[in-house]
């Protein structure tokens, strides 16, 4: 091999090493972490960022006590991210089901499934968690806002298509009450719920 080529398979490789950096999970990070100073900032990023969480809703088949549950969800199609939780959820699951009956939940999304905490802990202050709380409410079929959903889930998570319609999947969303947030040390960040919902750079509303 001359020295040519051997330069030219030696830039190939970086480039490739480069871009493999920014990928994670096998998609690629639209924005940098953002300063820990910046709460609002750092609450968009994690949601607008992440594709899974756990979500917590009441059980009465388990007498009131709290249900956790692996879901994946969305807050907009890339780059136009509303912060606002959607969710795809069948009655066939407990989730689901307890949400028709006692709307009241909670929504938890780590940092460490992008691969941005390093070799930290989950646990660790730094590696950023969030907690949303409020309403987890079944949107109407047809409306407006289903629609958004949809694409919205159908986007980031395209075998949700071909899911079985006879399994009574629905669209859901999360109407956020209050924000949990901690993404550095020193406890949770104070962020209120419109600062999260209207989180503004440079005067302008940015949907991440």
């Amino acid at each position: 091999m001359g020295t040519k080529s051997r330069t030219n398979c030696f830039y190939a490789l970086f480039f490739l090493f480069v871009r493999f950096q920014d990928f994670v999970q096998g998609r690629l990070l639209l924005i940098n972490k953002p300063d820990p100073n910046d709460p609002a900032a750092s609450a968009r990023w994690l949601v607008s960022q992440n594709s899974w969480g756990v979500l917590n809703t009441i059980s009465s088949d388990l007498g009131g006590a709290p249900f956790g549950n692996v879901v994946s969800f969305s807050d907009g199609l890339p780059g136009e991210g509303s912060g606002v939780p959607y969710f795809y959820l069948t009655t066939l699951d407990p989730t689901a089901k307890n949400a028709l009956q006692d709307q009241r939940s909670s929504f938890t999304i780590s940092e460490y499934p992008l691969g941005t905490c390093g070799k930290k802990d989950p646990e660790n202050p730094s590696c950023a968690k969030i907690t949303l709380t409020g309403k987890l409410k079944v949107l109407k079929e047809n409306s407006k806002e289903a629609e958004i959903a949809k694409s919205a889930l159908f986007v980031k998570h395209p075998e949700m298509r071909g899911w079985p319609k006879g399994h009574n999947f629905q669209f859901f969303k999360l109407d956020i009450e209050d924000i949990f947030l901690i993404n550095w040390f020193g406890g949770p960040k104070p962020l209120t719920v419109d600062q999260y919902l209207h989180y503004k750079v440079n005067g302008l509303v940015d949907s991440l």
